[in-house]
């Protein structure tokens, strides 16, 4: 089951990677590296992190196979992406609550304290965001006044709730997830931000 979350949401991220390449002019093989950076980024600084090594990109090409398809996605949807203002935010929220749910499980597996559960969790859910961004040469959401990290950080607590609630691990998982992208897309809605939340 960890599997289908954590390729779930490399290509969602991929997906935002891509498209975030493609808003900046960028050819098809450009936007495959964007998105796989995105895609993977967390997930190896996260293992890196706690010694988990060699990270999961180095150890199957499933990762590639998805950054690949999450290009194709990202062109044949072209159209209609034109369509939907900020489908690039509303990619990036998904793959925001889902990798911090992932980062959290995986921090879980090793025993760690409650705090490092949340820091890993914003770790995983943040970092490829960040580098996508810096690739676009922008400066990264998480530095902004943006309402991200945050976001990353309540749904770390909801889901550890969840946890101690004997919530079903799948249940918890969609259940924080949701909540993380609802924060993030409601702050993007109504452009509330570090200086007005």
């Amino acid at each position: 089951m960890f599997d289908f979350w954590d390729q779930l949401g490399v290509f969602i991220f991929a997906v935002s990677g891509a498209l975030a390449g493609r808003a900046k002019g960028m050819d098809y093989f450009g936007m495959f590296v964007v998105g796989l950076i995105t895609g993977t980024g967390g997930g190896t600084l996260r293992s890196v992190l706690i010694g988990d090594t060699p990270p999961a990109l180095l150890q199957s090409p499933n990762y590639l196979l998805i950054a690949i398809a999450a290009t194709v996605f990202a062109l044949v949807g072209a159209p209609l992406w034109n369509r939907i203002k900020r489908v690039i935010s509303i990619f990036d929220a998904f793959g925001l609550g889902l990798f911090t749910c992932l980062g959290i499980r995986v921090a879980q597996s090793h025993d760690m304290a409650w705090w490092a559960l949340i820091v890993l969790g914003v770790i995983s859910g943040t970092f490829g965001g960040v580098l996508r961004d810096l690739l676009r040469m922008e400066v990264p959401l998480i530095f902004r006044r943006e309402i991200y990290a945050t976001a990353a950080i309540i749904g770390g607590f909801i889901l550890l709730g969840l946890d101690d609630l004997g919530v079903a691990s799948p249940a918890a998982i969609a259940i924080t997830t949701l909540s993380i992208a609802t924060i993030r897309i409601l702050a993007i809605r109504y452009s509330l931000n570090h200086s007005t939340s």
